[in-house]
């Protein structure tokens, strides 16, 4: 079943590799023994993404995206493997749909004639308030 991302944006299941490993730290016998912590790879330069998202993807300073370009995620905070499985592929998600929107484009704004005046009165009165705590002669 491919990762669905958005309405609009989804990875096929062939695109994910997903492998399962052994947790690391304590946990005792369960650890040592059962593979359930899952390892997932996810090569951007060649999934099926748009371009310009694999652009913003790349140029992500994220320190799971590695310089060729391969997301990694390593899940083992829980103790199934489906468990684990569910949360890396929610964490790659989270990891893609921030950089499938643009953000608008900022507008040149001027703050108000009675703006600026209030913000000098203000400076002036704490001015003067500092003024106030000097020292006192007797």
């Amino acid at each position: 079943m491919p990762l669905e991302v958005s309405r609009n944006v989804t990875i096929p299941d062939h695109e994910i590799e997903l492998s399962a490993i052994r947790a690391q730290g304590a946990g005792g016998q369960n650890v040592n023994k059962v593979a359930s912590a899952i390892h997932l790879r996810f090569d951007i330069n060649a999934s099926s993404l748009h371009p310009g998202i694999k652009e913003k993807l790349l140029a992500l300073r994220d320190r799971r995206v590695t310089q060729d370009g391969v997301i990694v995620i390593k899940a083992q905070q829980y103790r199934t493997q489906e468990q684990n499985r569910d949360d890396a592929l929610a964490r790659l998600k989270e990891l893609i749909r921030p950089v499938l929107y643009s953000d608008k484009p900022r507008k040149a704004t001027r703050p108000s004639k009675s703006a600026k005046r209030k913000r000098v009165d203000s400076k002036t009165k704490h001015g003067a308030r500092k003024q106030l705590r000097g020292k006192v002669d007797y």
